[in-house]
Order: structure tokens, then C-alpha cells, then sequence
């Protein structure tokens, strides 16, 4: 603001002189000549020290120009180291954060990567199980192993056999043996898949009720064939058990055929799954322990009666140990107020042999003797 001033004023001056000067030409050519030159003199010497004024003003000017561009340029350095240490850092923050954040997308891709990778490795676990779900013998193999998972979990090895042979030259997947009544149960582990895989697909109601249809058709042929082979009057229990590997077909037909549940109460093949089943085999070695148990009652009841005469003889013993140790605190007794008897008169012999006492020796005690009548201090021994 001063050196804008300071231009100004300058503007001002120069302009004030030249009107001066165009004033004073004006006037000098009115004059006389004499006159025009003594004026013409002074006006030289004015115009010198206005010329040295303005010089004076001018380079006080230029000073001060320079030192303003000089501050001026100082703060814009300042300003510019500022802004450049700034821009520094936020550059080295924004080159950490992206870092940090391409370490962390590199991670995350690496997981994704690996995530896919099980996903594709499940694919072909799905898609091999779904070849083998699709083959009627694997598919009974498949049953079979789940089927002697449980079984082999639930029962004793001498509660069951797999693949055994029976009468009718049938060979039922496992026979529970279970004694009479109601006899070994015939467990088959084979089931139809076709139909409820075309249910599953089903996009349309007809065709969902079609294979609705078919799937219960199905499973109530296999019901029959099943009460025909495995069902023996004689040699196996008056039931079989149906077992479906699936808890999906299994609540499929509870829920909509149950035409198939009561037509496998008629033919006497209960339909389980593999938590049912579960239940069942823990059922049936509740009844195996109580068969034993019933089996070896003679054996318990003649073990209990033993050990009873063995405690009647323990408690004899211990009353008879409970006398000795009376018996013994009576003794110990006694040989303690022996003791005591025999330290007080020990404490008066010295002190008859001090002289200290002068009173008639007290009469003579009888004591406790293990050779026979006890004599007293005072007496005379042979």
C-alpha cells in the first residue's frame, strides 16, 4: 500500500510539472525578452532541483521496490517450501495407505483364490457323489457304508451282522439280533432316488406331481419287496426297517405322501432316516443290556449273596479288632497311672534324702505288677 501511494504521488508531481512547464512557456512567450531570460534562468534552476527531487523520489522508489520483491519473494518461497513439504507428505501418506491397501487386496485375492479353489474341489465332490447317487449299486453302497457307521457306533459286535444270509436265499444289508420276541430285525439300505431327483428339478406343477406320483409308487414297491424277502415268520421279527440315507426324502414323504407312511405301517417296514435309526439302535441296546442283564441275574444273585457273607465275616472281625483295641486303652491306661504313681514316689524318696521331709512317710500303695503282688518302697525285699 505505501509504495502504491508513493507511485501516486509521484504521477501527481510529474503531472503538476508539466503543467507548470506548458504554463510557463506559455507566459514566457508573453513576456519581454529581457524578462524571458532572467525568468528563463530561474526557471532552469527550479527545473534542476525539481529533476533532482524527482531522482531522489525515483530511486527511493526503486529501493523500495526492490525490497518488497525481495519480502515478496521471500514469503512466496516460504509458501512454496510449505506447500512442497505439504504435498510431501501427503504424497508418502497416500503411497502408504495405497500400500497398505494393495497388501491387504493381494491377501483377500490369495483367500479368494484359495476359497475358489475349494469351492472347485466341492463341485467335483457334489458331482462325484451325484454319479454315485446315480448308479442304483452305488447308490446301495453308498447306504450300506452309512448304514454300518451307525450300526457299528450304536451296538455291540455281537448284536448284528451285515450281509448275511437268510432261509430264502436272501441277503439282507444288516440283521439286528434281538431275542425272541420280537426276533432279528432285517434292515435294508437301498432306496429310489430317480423320482425325487425329477421332483427336485420339477419347474412345473404337472410335472412336480407326476414324479410326486412316480416317487411314491417307488417307495411303496420297494416297501412290498422288502416285507416279501426280509420279513420271515420264525426267523426274523415280525417288522423290517427301510433305511434312507437322505433326511431330505425322509421329510419329503412325511410331509407330502403320507399314503406311503401308512402303507409301510400295513406292510410292517418302518422308513427311518439316519437320525431315526440312531434312536432306534440306541433303543435296541437298552433292550440288549436289559436281556443280559435278565440272562445273568442267577450269576448277580449268587455273587450278592457272597458278598454279603463276606461283609457278615467283616463286621465279625471288626468287632473282635474293636475289642483288642479296648482292651488296649484299658491297659495303656493303667500302665500310665502306674507310671505316675511310681514318678511321684521316686519324687519322695529324694526328698527324704534331702532331709526335707519331716512328716511319717506315707503307708505303702499298692501298684500295678506283671510278676506278681505288687509290694511297696517302704517294705523290705528279700
Amino acid at each position: 500500500m505505501p509504495d502504491i501511494l508513493v507511485l501516486l504521488l509521484a504521477l501527481v508531481i510529474g503531472l503538476i510539472f508539466g503543467l507548470a512547464m506548458l504554463g510557463l512557456g506559455l507566459w514566457l512567450r508573453s513576456r519581454p525578452d529581457a524578462a524571458r531570460q532572467h525568468e528563463a534562468a530561474l526557471l532552469s534552476a527550479n527545473l534542476s532541483v525539481l529533476s533532482d527531487s524527482l531522482n531522489s523520489i525515483q530511486r527511493h522508489m526503486g529501493e523500495q521496490l526492490q525490497a518488497q520483491e525481495r519480502a515478496v519473494t521471500k514469503v512466496l518461497e516460504e509458501r512454496l517450501a510449505d506447500v512442497s513439504r505439504r504435498v510431501g507428505d501427503t504424497l508418502e501418506k497416500s503411497s502408504a495407505a495405497t500400500t497398505t491397501t494393495m497388501t491387504d487386496l493381494r491377501e483377500r485375492l490369495v483367500k479368494i483364490d484359495e476359497a475358489q479353489k475349494n469351492l472347485a474341489g466341492l463341485s467335483g465332490d457334489v458331482i462325484g457323489l451325484r454319479e454315485i447317487l446315480s448308479n442304483k449299486q452305488a447308490r446301495g453302497a453308498y447306504g450300506e457304508v452309512q448304514l454300518k457307521d451307525l450300526v457299528t457306533g450304536a451296538l455291540p459286535p455281537s448284536a448284528y451282522e451285515f450281509q448275511t444270509s437268510l432261509s430264502n436265499g436272501r441277503r439282507v444289508d444288516c440283521l439286528i439280533k434281538l431275542p425272541n420276541p420280537p426276533g432279528p430285525i432285517s434292515i435294508d439300505a437301498k432306496f429310489p432316488l430317480e423320482a425325487y431327483a425329477a421332483l427336485q428339478n420339477a419347474t412345473d406343477d404337472v410335472t412336480r406331481t407326476q414324479s410326486r406320483r412316480q416317487l411314491a409308487s417307488d417307495m411303496i414297491n420297494h416297501i412290498k419287496a422288502i416285507a416279501e424277502r426280509y420279513i420271515l415268520p420264525g426267523e426274523t421279527a415280525e417288522s423290517a426297517l427301510l433305511f434312507l440315507p437322505s433326511e431330505a426324502i425322509y421329510a419329503e414323504l412325511h410331509a407330502t405322501l403320507p399314503n406311503v407312511i401308512e402303507q409301510s405301517y400295513r406292510a410292517r417296514v418302518f422308513i427311518v432316516s439316519p437320525t431315526t435309526l440312531w434312536a432306534t439302535l440306541n433303543t435296541v441296546r437298552a433292550v440288549l443290556r436289559d436281556v443280559r442283564m435278565r440272562e445273568q441275574a442267577h450269576v448277580i444273585q449268587g455273587e450278592t449273596r457272597l458278598l454279603l457273607d463276606d461283609i457278615r465275616r467283616l463286621s465279625e472281625r471288626v468287632l473282635k479288632l474293636k475289642t483288642h483295641f479296648d482292651q488296649s486303652t484299658r491297659d495303656l491306661t493303667e500302665i500310665g497311672t502306674s507310671v505316675e504313681k511310681i514318678n511321684k514316689r521316686g519324687d519322695r524318696i529324694k526328698d527324704l534324702e534331702l532331709g526335707e521331709v519331716t512328716d511319717a512317710p506315707t503307708p505303702p500303695e499298692k501298684t500295678l505288677s506283671f510278676d506278681g503282688p505288687a509290694r511297696s518302697l517302704g517294705q523290705n525285699r528279700p
